[in-house]
């Protein structure tokens, strides 16, 4: 027996419709008595943001909240939210939105208590070790979006806003202590933003179940994963208030972001530049890079993904599968290639430079070169 891994599962999760009415018994169950409210700038006013804080209001946790967070959150955004902990003498945090506002919540709890810069924790070998585990806030992740699976995940993206870079910052106990799932709030996604997030959940699924390492915890979580994204992201793209399909698709966004313990691949490599470059929407980035990569892997997953084509009744063999991923991306309107999303072709040296130094490219079961690499972009854009 020559195989060894690590694997590890997430969190405690209220997942159900309506249940956001429990985040002041959430607070209570993680030891917070004044948390900080993290969200994005768009989500700051509308009225499943107020209502959770008049929710908190009610039961006299305050209604603090910090909303300066970009759509690629940077380490401004994050210094300001530090900032805005510390004055506000707060003990926890509520990470509550999409990829973003998850993000950017979970480091204000990680960093508040950290003395060193937020780079020396990047998740590079053990660099974590470098954080004071004893003074990380405890965390609350309330997702509105079914994409990114920030709720369960140990890590956070980080755009360096001076080199455009978007780093991966990592520490076990940035792991939210509880995660409240209630579709109800993503019902007022717009569908672009909705088709956009499931995508990402779909790339997350994909990739993991794609990746070459060892993980068959993973790999059945990502199948299934690709199975409620499949059969519910068409219905909720047509009919936001389909609760049971959104309910459905925030579970495969978790799906996805646990399965990806085993690992991403060239979706991602190509798309965390491509949005630290050019802001584009990430899950909208890895919806229209995934055929060519596929392509490209072709040679080293033709039959696992044969095999997932059975599975989720689409037949057909890795023809049938790729087949499939064109229609469903036609049938939502994912734009074809880059270009659409404003990505031009004059930086490929510098994106190439940047996938191949992404954390990612170590999962991609082909391995990435210069020269498939910069062919990737040019296929994509």
């Amino acid at each position: 027996m020559t195989l060894t891994a690590n694997w590890s599962y997430p969190t405690a999760i209220r997942f159900g419709a309506g249940r956001i009415c429990e985040i002041a018994d959430a607070c209570a169950q993680a030891g917070i008595k004044k948390p900080l409210l993290v969200t994005d700038k768009g989500l700051a006013d509308l009225p499943i943001t107020q209502n959770t804080l008049d929710l908190l209001e009610k039961a006299g946790l305050g209604r603090a909240m910090f909303s300066d967070v970009d759509p690629n959150p940077n380490e401004k955004n994050l210094e300001a939210g530090v900032a805005a902990y510390r004055a506000g003498g707060h003990d926890g945090v509520i990470a509550f939105g999409g990829g973003s506002g998850l993000d950017l919540g979970k480091m204000v709890a990680f960093m508040a208590g950290q003395s060193r810069p937020v780079w020396d924790f990047e998740d590079v070998d053990d660099w974590w070790t470098r954080a004071d585990a004893d003074a990380i806030a405890p965390i609350i992740a309330v997702p509105t979006t079914a994409g990114t699976g920030s709720e369960v995940g140990r890590a956070s993206v980080i755009t360096n806003s001076e080199t455009h870079v978007k780093k991966i910052i990592f520490h076990p106990r940035v792991l939210p202590s509880i995660v409240i799932a209630d579709p109800e709030l993503t019902v007022g996604m717009p569908p672009v933003i909705t088709v956009g997030t499931g995508m990402d959940a779909f790339a997350h699924c994909l990739e993991a179940y794609s990746s070459p390492h060892f993980h068959p915890m993973s790999q059945g979580i990502a199948l299934e994963g690709m199975r409620l994204v499949k059969e519910n992201l068409p219905i909720v793209a047509r009919d936001g208030t389909n609760i049971e399909a959104r309910g459905k698709t925030m579970a495969a966004a978790m799906m996805g972001a646990v399965a990806f313990q085993k690992g991403l691949g060239a979706v991602h490599a190509l798309s965390h530049p491509i949005g630290a470059v050019y802001n584009t929407h990430h899950g909208m980035t890895n919806a229209v890079v995934i055929p060519p990569v596929l392509k490209m892997n072709r040679p080293e997953i033709e039959d696992r993904i044969a095999r997932a084509a059975d599975y989720l009744g689409i037949g057909g063999g890795f023809d049938g599968f790729f087949d499939y991923v064109l229609k469903l991306r036609a049938d939502l309107g994912v734009p074809d290639k880059l270009r659409e999303l404003g990505v031009g072709n004059d930086r490929i040296e510098e994106l190439v430079e940047m996938a191949l130094q992404d954390p990612s490219v170590g999962g991609n079961p082909v391995e990435m070169t210069p020269e498939n690499t910069r062919a990737l972009f040019e296929a994509c854009i």
